[in-house]
């Protein structure tokens, strides 16, 4: 079923990605009120309500486009931790983020996305990476390349002799051993900085604007589907044990994702330096 649903019905979820965008997330854009704004584990750490009702919207779209898959929302997820859980259940997942970069969001800065991604056994099978203010529509499916409204994308590899270009997790939102690992980025031959929104970091990278990113974290929903669009755009990725990214967690932190292998390897060096 899943694989009928693969070659036939994508285009449907694209367009249930740009329904959700443009009925409740972006006729909010710049104009929330502040108690349409919540903190979750922190100041740093908000919710609103696009969030929410985005992410409703878009529980109910995909899992009527196919029946018998669940959703895990960063939202759900929230609500009742025990939702992440479907990661490693045998039914097809759809790994939602409404608003990536909910920061830039609330602060009206065009600098977010939604994010979905399609799952099955631990296995990212498509994605889509939408970026409403800018009109950019990524899209990557397994085996069949990455895409960018409708156009291929290609990673490449950095240029050589340049400065390396990595975005990374902020030092703030680190444990010790991962800032230590971190702070082997503060080298000759790099250009880090922090990172805004996750998904449009990974597209970057798809598209050779960025080199790598180095992340601390691994929420599902921030990573899945640019992972699959970095992959399917020629580039790779690792965890600090070299090991790949897991949906479901328990992964050895911080890991990378990169334009090329060879830059999956030296970013995994810096890491390791550091730590």
């Amino acid at each position: 079923m899943i694989n009928e649903f693969l070659a036939h019905d994508l285009p449907q979820v694209e367009a249930a990605v740009r329904e959700a965008a443009a009925v409740e997330i972006v006729p909010r854009f710049r104009r929330l009120a502040l108690d349409e704004i919540v903190e979750k584990a922190g100041p740093h750490d908000l919710v609103t309500v696009a969030d929410r009702l985005a992410e409703k919207h878009l529980t109910a779209a995909l899992t009527a486009l196919l029946p018998g898959s669940v959703v895990v929302g960063e939202e759900a997820v929230a609500e009742d931790p025990s939702t992440y859980e479907a990661l490693q259940g045998d039914a097809p997942v759809w790994i939602v983020d409404p608003v990536d970069g909910t920061q830039q969001f609330v602060h009206g800065d065009p600098g977010f996305c939604t994010l979905v991604a399609l799952a099955h056994h631990g296995e990212l099978l498509a994605s889509w990476t939408y970026a409403p203010i800018a009109g950019e529509l990524a899209v990557a499916v397994r085996g069949g390349g990455a895409h960018l409204n409708g156009a291929r994308l290609t990673a490449g590899a950095p240029e050589p002799g340049a400065d390396l270009r990595i975005a990374k997790s902020h030092p703030d939102y680190t444990t010790p051993e991962e800032k230590r690992a971190l702070l082997g980025l503060d080298t000759e031959g790099v250009a880090s900085r922090d990172c805004g929104s996750a998904g449009l970091e990974y597209l970057r990278i798809a598209r050779g604007a960025l080199d790598a990113v180095a992340f601390s974290w691994e929420n599902a929903w921030d990573h899945a589907a640019g992972l699959l669009l970095v992959a399917e755009a020629g580039g790779g990725h690792a965890t600090l044990d070299g090991t790949p990214f897991r949906l479901a967690g328990g992964n050895a932190l911080p890991f990378t994702a990169a334009r090329d292998a060879a830059t999956v390897t030296r970013v995994l060096e810096l890491l390791r330096a550091g730590a």
